[in-house]
């Protein structure tokens, strides 16, 4: 019943003259209608405008999504789909493990874990008395062979001087011959004539014979000192050659000597400290390793379907689980030569049995910005996620500004 009909109605029963049923009907009395107020009109409205209300806010939400699938339709189409990504990602470096190169006993590590080093930083100093004795006991032992190659060339000096005095010793032998054969010759002549003693001849032919022999004599004494000087030269080659290997002992020992103090081959931070002062190393054993923050890389697994348009050169974005609101830009450095699997430890040998195919993996080293990897933030063994951009440089290059531009 409506609001005018129930009007009507009570004023018509309050008509004096009407009767209930049996009675006679009195012609009922007409009332005007009450006239319209706003309060009347918006309450018969009020139904219709929750009904508009909610296909208004229908028609918003269905374009809001026809508009929100638009617009990633569009960037899927001119940007997504050129991205390959994956979160089998970590990140390497290559870490140094120090270890001991001589044994001996621990005097020092100042160092702790987390303490960042620069090349050359002593790591740990292992006690050193020992190795300063044989260092020096090798110097030692090298000073006194090069005395005695000092002393052999000066013998080899006297021994030629001798030589020279021989030689001199034979020209007058030599001379002394020639005397005494010309003498004896005179004689000779002498006794054809019968004017010489016999006795005389017999002196002439002994002086003739007596220097001949000296001639003889010192030719060999000359002959007998080269040989000597020869001898002496040898052994000189033999002192140097011993000299030699005393100096390359000597070398050894002050290699020995400088392996005493472990020192930090590049920069970084020290991890997993292994020994404390006091313990005893030996060779290999591990003193603490060392992690180059300033050189970390991400090595990311690609599945072997993701690497088709992908090469050196292509721009990287990188997210860090730790730190998931920084995008980090790197770059493709190199694929790697074979599949995780070819290099693992037992590789799979599918030439017998059934076979089940599975995808492979392609090792993928991206570049860690210079500037980004000297903020330390990135530790060897965290998690990442990266997306390659397989388009060419120029595309590339344009939605990187794009980018930039709305990021400003």
């Amino acid at each position: 019943m409506s609001l005018r009909e129930d009007e009507g109605f009570r004023a018509e029963a309050a008509q004096p003259g009407t009767v209930g049923t049996g009675a006679a009907t009195v012609p009922p009395t007409v009332v005007p209608a009450a006239p319209k107020t706003p309060a009347v009109i918006a309450a018969a409205e009020a139904p219709a405008k929750p009904r508009r209300a909610r296909k208004l806010v229908m028609a918003t939400l269905v374009l809001a999504a026809l508009g929100g699938g638009a617009y990633k339709a569009h960037a899927w189409w001119t940007v997504g789909r050129f991205f390959v990504s994956t979160d089998d990602a970590y990140v390497q470096a290559d870490i140094s493990v120090l270890a001991a190169k001589v044994p001996g006993y621990l005097a020092a590590v100042p160092v702790v874990n987390g303490q960042t080093m620069h090349r050359g930083d002593v790591i740990a100093r292992i006690d050193d008395g020992d190795y300063r004795l044989a260092a020096q006991a090798a110097h030692d032992k090298l000073v006194t062979q090069q005395a005695a190659i000092t002393r052999i060339a000066r013998q080899v000096e006297a021994a030629q001087a001798q030589m020279l005095q021989a030689s001199a010793q034979i020209d007058a032998s030599k001379a002394d011959a020639v005397r005494a054969a010309a003498d004896y010759a005179r004689q000779q002549q002498l006794e054809k004539v019968d004017f010489v003693a016999k006795a005389r001849i017999e002196q002439a032919r002994a002086d003739r014979d007596r220097t001949d022999a000296a001639v003889k004599g010192a030719e060999a004494s000359l002959t007998a000192m080269r040989a000597n000087v020869e001898v002496l030269r040898a052994q000189g080659k033999e002192a140097e050659g011993l000299a030699a290997e005393l100096r390359t002992a000597e070398v050894r020992a002050e290699r020995d000597l400088t392996f005493t103090t472990i020192r930090a081959p590049f920069d970084g931070v020290v991890g997993n400290k292994a020994v404390e002062a006091g313990a005893y190393v030996s060779p290999g054993s591990r003193i603490a390793a060392l992690v180059p923050l300033e050189s970390v890389r991400i090595d990311a697994n690609f599945k072997e379907t993701q690497v088709e348009r992908m090469h050196p050169g292509q721009r990287v974005h990188i997210a860090v689980d730790a730190y998931p609101d920084r995008d980090i830009i790197g770059e493709v450095e190199s694929l790697s030569p074979a599949s995780g699997s070819v290099f693992s430890l037992l590789p799979p040998d599918n030439a017998t049995g059934n076979f089940t195919k599975i995808v492979q993996r392609l090792p993928v080293r991206v570049h860690v910005p210079a500037d980004v990897a000297r903020e330390g933030i990135l530790r060897p063994g965290l998690s990442v996620t990266v997306r390659v951009d397989t388009r060419e440089g120029a595309e590339a290059a344009a939605d990187a500004r794009v980018r930039t531009a709305l990021r400003r």
